[in-house]
């Protein structure tokens, strides 16, 4: 037998699911980068290469250990690398081949009246931290502050964070169009990138937009700077025309959400 013969023919399709397959542990690496999750993949990299090396050995001992191992190998790293799996899922539900296409003339009102709230807010160096829902649900979050559950106004977003309201301290949770929640408390992100010069309202917008696809603003009370945070990506010092089209995007997918659970929610006769 000659050695063409042992030539593995690469197909099309190969270089396909290669690329597809690098892809994917690419975008991985940029979800998991700066988190501890990195360490932990480094882990579980190790040990598939001492599996590897144990089988190839055919180490009777160590091969049963790893294949308990192996029994639940898939369940812990579904539960260790959760929070990553989840970024990659919403990285890919926002799509816009994906999402379905909604108008955005329902929400210029509501844009209208947090945009309002918004420029009062940082006129007057006033601090604020607003969370909207698209996607993904925040029923967890709204549980842990006071239910409010009104129309949205310029107004009561004001009064809410008014320093001396005992409201204020916490996130406003803006949910099917309404303010639904007040003085909630939102997951502080652990990402070792962040600046050490955030504040926990940052951070708590950060660490929201990691877990979730909602759209946080933050207003800094000692700047009065409107910061927008995103996927895990925080942008400070927003234009006002550029928040404008971030909260018309938000309230639009999430109106979009709304009808759509309407539409498949059971109709009674």
């Amino acid at each position: 037998m000659t050695l063409f013969n042992w030539v593995i023919p690469i197909r099309l399709i190969d270089v396909i699911e290669i690329g597809i397959f690098a892809f994917i542990l690419y975008k991985l690496y940029q979800l998991m980068r700066g988190t501890i999750a990195v360490q932990i993949f480094a882990g579980v990299f190790v040990l598939l290469g001492l599996q590897f090396i144990v089988t190839i050995l055919d180490m009777t001992l160590l091969g049963s250990l790893f294949r308990v191992i192996g029994d639940v190998f898939v369940l812990a790293v579904i539960i260790l690398f959760q929070p990553e799996i989840r970024r990659l899922l919403l990285v890919i539900g926002q799509n816009p081949l994906i999402r379905r296409f909604f108008t955005q003339k329902a929400a210029e009102p509501v844009v209208e009246e947090v945009m309002d709230a918004i420029t009062d807010l940082k006129q007057s160096r006033t601090g604020a931290l607003i969370a909207i829902e698209r996607t993904t649900g925040l029923r967890n979050y709204v549980e842990t502050g006071a239910l409010i559950q009104a129309r949205i106004s310029s107004e009561l977003l004001q009064t809410i964070f008014y320093e001396k309201n005992p409201l204020h301290d916490g996130a406003v949770i803006i949910r099917n169009n309404r303010i639904e929640a007040a003085r909630c408390i939102l997951p502080v992100s652990t990402s070792m990138q962040l600046s050490p010069h955030l504040g926990l309202r940052h951070r708590s917008a950060i660490g929201l937009s990691e877990m979730t696809d909602a759209l946080i603003v933050v207003i800094s009370e000692e700047t009065g700077r409107v910061s927008v945070a995103l996927n895990g990506e925080m942008t400070v010092d927003v234009a006002p025309d550029r928040l404008r089209e971030y909260l018309t995007d938000a309230i639009a997918n999430e109106a979009s959400a709304t009808a759509a659970a309407r539409e498949l929610a059971p109709t009674s006769s």
